[in-house]
């Protein structure tokens, strides 16, 4: 091969590198079409318009209507891609979750005596005197103790819940602070207690809910302090769900969009094509009047008037049809028109032509006889 040629070549291929909207120039349609042919992907008109207007992961790529050789617009099939959802980036430890077996829970139907009370306070402060020294195993046995002697304490449970908190064990913590909640709804203990074993978890939304809600009933520094740990992720969790149900919606309307230019187009192509028929089915029929003109007569009247009607029409006309009839005085007539698009007439007409002695069971019919009349008249012919 020529060393010039290919040297140029070369300088091509570079240019088609870093600019590949080259391709799209009409006069290399040739050698587009020889890429494609190879199995080559080239970049489409817009896509050679910049690096910088590359789709984040999430958005979903679409091939709008594109045009047949004849200029008219066509639906293509769109492809649409999965929307991924990228990481949310939050701040804050949390630990795995306990699975212990659950722990025992007192029964709130069991009635409790003075006696039951005063013990379930005993095992309480026994309790407290545990955590305090920072035995938190002794501390949930004697808890434990004080919660099956007065079942119906919304405190001992918010005090366990608390207890296992510092254990490491949140969800021990939520179903004691639970059937804290259950015993009283308004149990700031039992809101905080969950709020804080949720943010273990990292169930930044739910542990937001439930501080906010201690802070409402019975405020105090710790839960503050860990809501200034929670909101932040909790703020992240919920932009980043408003932003891709957004994206959905979009994604869904786009949908339904197409599915109605869609439907719209398809009804007007029905449209078209009936239209063209009916223009084509009108073009094949003689004359400008229903049915056409059949053996010179307008209307289709099947076979012209027959020779020699028997009596001749009312009025002592003659019977028989002269030979040579000018039909441009029938067509001039706008009342003989007129008559012809009313079907009532046209059938009395028709059934005349059959056969003539049908005429007598029409002329009492005060809009058909006048029009027979008339239209004798005029094959009469000058007198």
């Amino acid at each position: 091969m020529d060393p010039a040629k290919l040297s140029e070549l070369k300088k091509f291929i570079q240019l088609c590198r870093s600019n590949p909207s080259v391709l799209n120039d009409p006069s290399l349609s040739f050698f587009r079409d020889y890429l494609v042919s190879l199995g080559a992907k080239l970049p489409s008109s817009s896509d050679s318009h910049g690096a910088s207007d590359a789709k984040s992961s999430y958005v979903v790529e679409e091939s709008d209507e594109e045009m047949a050789d004849g200029g008219e617009k066509i639906d293509v099939e769109e492809e649409e891609e999965e929307i991924i959802e990228s990481d949310v980036e939050l701040e804050g430890e949390t630990v795995e979750p306990d699975n212990d077996t659950p722990q025992k829970m007192g029964n709130p139907s069991v009635e409790v005596t003075d006696e039951n009370r005063d013990a379930s306070q005993s095992a309480k402060a026994k309790a407290m005197e545990a955590i305090s020294e920072g035995k938190l195993e002794e501390a949930i046995e004697h808890l434990t103790q004080a919660i099956l002697l007065n079942p119906t304490s919304a405190i001992m449970y918010g005090t366990r819940a608390s207890v296992y908190i510092k254990m490491k064990k949140p969800n021990a913590a939520i179903r004691d602070a639970n059937a804290a909640l259950e015993i009283n709804p308004d149990s700031a203990k039992g809101y905080k207690s969950r709020g804080i074993a949720q943010a273990m978890l990292g169930q930044w939304e739910d542990a937001a809910k439930d501080l906010h809600m201690a802070s409402k009933l019975d405020y105090d520094d710790e839960i503050n302090s860990v809501l200034k740990k929670v909101e932040p992720n909790a703020h992240h969790i919920e932009e980043h769900r408003r932003k891709y149900d957004r994206l959905r919606k979009e994604r869904e309307d786009r949908k339904i969009e197409r599915e109605r230019r869609r439907r719209r187009a398809q009804a007007q192509a029905e449209y078209e094509k009936a239209k063209k028929q009916e223009q084509s089915s009108s073009s094949r029929k003689p004359g400008g009047m229903p049915g056409g003109f059949q053996g010179g007569m307008p209307g289709g009247m099947p076979g012209g008037f027959p020779g020699g009607m028997p009596g001749g029409m009312p009025g002592g006309m003659p019977g028989g049809m002269p030979g040579n009839v000018d039909f441009s005085k029938i067509l001039n007539d706008p009342e003989l028109m007129a008559a012809f698009s009313d079907p009532e007439v046209m059938a009395a007409l028709q059934d005349v032509m059959k056969n003539p002695a049908n005429l007598a069971k029409h002329q009492a019919n005060p809009k058909v006889a006048p029009i027979i009349a008339k239209m004798m008249s005029k094959f009469a012919g000058p007198k």
